[in-house]
């Protein structure tokens, strides 16, 4: 492309992916490393979790609002740091699961973030429907508080059998979920990973079509699947390249072809598109931040 990817996308990072150090909220280094994202003027947009402590919360508040960054917030630490499950069948621990999500839709508001981001819980095979009703829930009393704020919820799709075993799932399952959420409300979106794609044995033109309708966030990333065996297989968000992982320069490439034959290259009003990349082991952070953006700006080049 000749044009920037600016002109139609907020270029973010998961900013508590590629620093693992901040994922629970309490680090010491929490502000100052959010400070190293927001003074890089590569970024338009960062992704931030729970901030425990009100002083922190409101210097990242302040920076946020210094820098000129679209915050969005992403809750899914709150739940798999913690082992809570949105749609558990035991109501009083699904209660639970949804009272820290409607603390993280007040946390986003002090942020100054448009909505949240969530992940479904485990489930089995044999309690699916009841999982699916719990869930349907929790989304609705979620969806229910943020548009009190004029704010979105998003659901992010995960793997169903590998690492996350999430319930929400391979792309149909989704978009019956995302349906169903929307006959009752409209607050409400789909976030969906490059990474998690191979994971669910789709394609970037099978996933983006089938959610087109839902679709309101992305995040490109890199992901082992191909054997059990390998190093990293799973859900780890490795660096782009990484042996034998499924995600690079063209898998990145073939994404933004997708979105932009489906319609997703929005001048007037562009999406978020964030880098979710976590060092592997005892990589470098801010090489592993280096490599993504040499993978996107050579993906949009060859666009």
């Amino acid at each position: 492309m000749n044009e920037s990817i600016y002109k139609y996308f907020d270029v973010g990072i998961v900013s508590f992916m590629a620093y693992p150090s901040i994922i629970k909220g309490d680090s010491d280094d929490l502000v100052s490393t959010i400070r190293k994202i927001a003074v890089d003027d590569y970024f338009s947009a960062i992704e931030l979790t729970w901030i425990k402590d009100d002083q922190k919360r409101k210097q990242v508040a302040d920076m946020i609002r210094s820098s000129h960054l679209k915050p969005c917030y992403g809750a899914q630490p709150r739940l798999l740091t913690t082992g809570m499950n949105p749609n558990d069948l035991e109501e009083a621990k699904r209660q639970a699961a949804e009272q820290t999500l409607l603390e993280a839709i007040d946390e986003a508001e002090e942020l100054g973030c448009g909505g949240i981001a969530f992940l479904s819980g485990k489930w089995e095979e044999k309690t699916k429907d009841q999982a699916y009703d719990q869930l349907m829930k929790t989304t609705l009393n979620l969806c229910a508080y943020a548009k009190k704020k004029n704010m979105l919820v998003e659901l992010e799709v995960f793997d169903y059998d590998i690492a996350k075993k999430a319930l929400i799932g391979p792309a149909s399952y989704a978009a019956k979920f995302a349906a169903d959420v929307r006959e009752q409300t409209d607050n409400f979106g789909l976030l969906i990973d490059l990474s998690h794609i191979p994971m669910t044995y789709e394609t970037n033109e099978y996933v983006v079509r089938t959610l087109r309708p839902y679709l309101t966030h992305f995040h490109i990333g890199n992901t082992v699947v191909s054997s059990p065996e390998d190093e990293g297989y799973g859900d780890e968000h490795q660096r782009f390249g990484f042996p034998n992982s499924s995600n690079d320069v063209n898998q990145v490439l073939d994404f933004l072809r997708v979105l932009k034959n489906e319609g997703f290259f929005k001048e007037e009003n562009p999406y978020v598109l964030s880098f979710e990349v976590k060092p592997w082991q005892a990589e470098d952070p801010e090489l592993v931040i280096a490599n993504a953006k040499r993978v996107l700006n050579r993906a949009w080049a060859l666009l």
